[in-house]
């Protein structure tokens, strides 16, 4: 089976290395970016199934990101899960986790519910297999 690719999008690198250990752990094939442009130029070129981005990074944040990526035909379709100090647990409590139609985690987030919000969006894309 080939594993899903998800796409991490942060400024900061400690958060890039963190997220790639735990998603490649999980089986999941990592991409990393830690800019903005660069995340549009890889999701056209690698096509993955789920881009995790932070939402506040210099010049391209994760919100203008994800507008760029529904923008574009052959990007739109791929689901973003946002992960950012913007939004705390007790926002994320109250509001829950979606904001402007993507899903949203607050950091730091465990990584057994960061897995299951991975394997819950995976999951409803069509033509993916969620983890097991």
């Amino acid at each position: 089976m080939d594993s899903r690719k998800i796409l991490i999008v942060d400024d900061e690198e400690s958060e890039l290395s963190l997220l790639d250990l735990i998603l490649s752990k999980a089986g999941y094939s990592v991409t990393t970016s830690d800019n903005g442009k660069e995340a549009l130029f890889l999701a056209k070129s690698i096509q993955p199934d789920l881009i995790i981005a932070d939402l506040s990074m210099p010049d391209m944040d994760g919100g203008q990101v994800a507008v760029e990526l529904k923008l574009q035909p052959e990007t739109k379709d791929i689901p973003v899960l946002f992960l950012t100090g913007l939004y705390t647990k007790e926002q994320e409590n109250e509001k829950g986790h979606m904001i402007a139609g993507n899903m949203i985690l607050a950091k730091p987030c465990e990584s057994k519910k960061l897995l299951a919000m991975i394997n819950k969006l995976l999951s409803s894309r069509p033509g993916t297999i969620p983890a097991t």
